[in-house]
């Protein structure tokens, strides 16, 4: 509402003296201080023309803002997006205000395929922020929240030894996650995930904070593992973005 009726009201009633230019690359997999080391000395001689730099660290992902005004405004700003797309492309995966969910089922629209999910330590929350996007439904065809052994047994055919010899919390159980998800469903992809979110239920050899990310296509299966140690929501939301980052990398075929 704002963008589309307030700020064309401000432009009209209040022009700017002179051009304006802003623009934002969305990263996810790297770290604010990462980024501020491999590209802040190669802008450095656009920041003294005028340029405007400055990072936003959210919830697992860091935003790089460039901004400028003046006649240069607009070469500035695409001289320092052409260095940070040279140098982060691989971790670039929005520019503004796209999401990462909306980019993940704008591809798999695009391409008409289809994604499955089973969850146990996210609880559904992949789902949730799928299914927030416009048009979802034509690529989710199901998120199973497989959250007890049983039910990972069951639904998605988790083998009892492979619980009984590696845990719940495993690369073995992610990747029958997966694999039991497409299966079930007829997914193009799947993703799974199953961790520990705490404030209990960790070990020595499985802290809190554990979590493995499984993923499933006609091509492949595996389980990553990641180590998350946060609050318990913040585990929650920092594993879905990572288990999405997944799904773009390999849709994307980035290493």
């Amino acid at each position: 509402m704002f963008d589309a009726a307030v700020v064309p009201l401000l432009q009209r009633e209040l022009p700017l003296a002179e051009d304006f230019v802003c623009r934002t690359l969305r990263t996810v997999g790297i770290g604010e201080s990462q980024v501020a080391d491999r590209i802040g000395n190669r802008l450095l001689e656009v920041v003294a023309h005028g340029l405007e730099l400055g990072y936003c660290a959210h919830v697992g992902a860091v935003d790089i803002r460039f901004a400028a005004k003046g006649a240069p405004a607009k070469q500035l700003v695409g001289e320092a997006e052409a260095v940070v797309r040279a140098e982060l492309g691989k971790y670039i995966f929005a520019e503004d205000d796209d999401t990462l969910e909306a980019v993940v089922v704008r591809l798999l629209t695009e391409r008409k395929q289809t994604l499955a999910l089973a969850e146990s330590c996210t609880g559904g929350g992949i789902a949730n922020r799928i299914t927030n996007v416009p048009g979802s439904s034509a690529v989710l065809l199901a998120s199973l929240v497989t959250y007890a052994n049983a039910a990972k047994q069951k639904f998605v055919g988790v083998r009892a030894e492979t619980l009984a010899a590696h845990g719940a919390v495993s690369e073995a159980v992610a990747r029958e996650m997966a694999e039991g998800a497409r299966r079930e469903t007829g997914a193009d992809y799947a993703l799974a995930v199953t961790g520990i979110a705490g404030p209990g239920g960790g070990s020595e050899a499985k802290p809190v904070g554990t979590v493995f990310i499984g993923f499933a296509s006609a091509s492949e299966s595996f389980a990553l593992k990641q180590f998350n140690p946060l609050d318990r929501e913040t585990f929650k939301q920092v594993t879905g973005t990572q288990a999405l980052e997944t799904l773009r990398r390999k849709i994307l075929a980035l290493e």
